[in-house]
């Protein structure tokens, strides 16, 4: 039955496995399922006007024009179901919804654009963890962390190869989710840069906690797994980080970034 669902085909020949086919056809459904309760308890709670339609995905997924986006806007849709008794104010809105998907949608294509491709993971690309750390600059922590932890998910789909369920969750879910961060400084002066750095910085921690626990075998002959870790994923998350901290203080684009911040925000 394991073999059913991972496969070392295709993987790093090092232990890793990788999801089948099936594999990933189950990681879908489950978020499916979640999208149904998450549907069915929100229909019983919240009012009209804020009701996500099927027809409103639909839509927004066609506009996208990415299946991937498909399956981000689902999770962060399954997301709302812990705050089913919540106040108004937690309750994702349908152009928060669209915008974290649109986000995902251009993180995951920015991703595809690597400038350099490091052997056990870890890829400079073009400002992809910006568009995620944007989420939770304009709709806070909440939005942010459930955007960003969508985005992981995704990311994973995209690659499934692992070695266990625990390096799994630290490399996805928890590595990207810490992009969601950000959200902390919506409202702080150049809080822009600051929740980028901080997003980063929370990614590269869980990167390297991974690299030590996981990857410390492959640390060259007498280089301690920490000093090993804390380099090779300084490599690829510090250049990429530093670009985009340089692109985004430019005037025109912080300009720019203020009136999508502006659209974003309004009713």
């Amino acid at each position: 039955m394991k073999e059913f669902f991972t496969t070392t085909i295709g993987a790093w020949d090092d232990g890793s496995v990788r999801l089948t086919a099936p594999g990933i056809a189950v990681v879908v459904v489950i978020i499916a399922l979640l999208v149904v309760v998450a549907a069915v308890i929100r229909h019983r709670n919240a009012e009209k006007k804020t009701i996500l339609t099927t027809k409103q995905l639909v839509y927004s997924a066609v506009a996208i024009a990415l299946a991937v986006v498909i399956i981000a806007l689902l999770v962060v849709v399954a997301a709302v179901i812990r705050h089913r008794n919540a106040e108004k104010k937690t309750i994702l809105t349908t152009k928060q919804l669209v915008y974290s998907a649109v986000a995902i949608a251009l993180a995951v294509v920015c991703s595809m654009i690597k400038f350099a491709n490091l052997p056990m993971g870890g890829s400079v690309t073009l400002f992809s963890m910006l568009f995620i750390a944007l989420i939770g600059y304009w709709y806070g922590p909440y939005v942010g962390l459930m955007t960003a932890v969508a985005y992981g998910l995704v990311q994973f789909v995209m690659e499934p190869i692992f070695y266990t369920v625990p390096q799994m969750i630290l490399d996805y879910p928890l590595a990207f989710g810490a992009l969601g961060l950000a959200g902390f400084f919506a409202n702080k002066k150049h809080g822009l840069q600051i929740g980028y750095i901080v997003a980063v910085f929370g990614r590269y921690v869980f990167a390297v906690i991974s690299g030590v626990v996981f990857f410390g075998a492959y640390a060259p002959e007498g280089t301690p797994a920490i000093v090993y870790s804390l380099t090779y994923n300084a490599t690829y998350i510090v250049p990429e980080a530093i670009a985009t901290l340089i692109v985004i203080s430019l005037p025109p684009v912080a300009k720019a970034l203020a009136q999508v911040k502006k659209n974003a925000l309004s009713a």
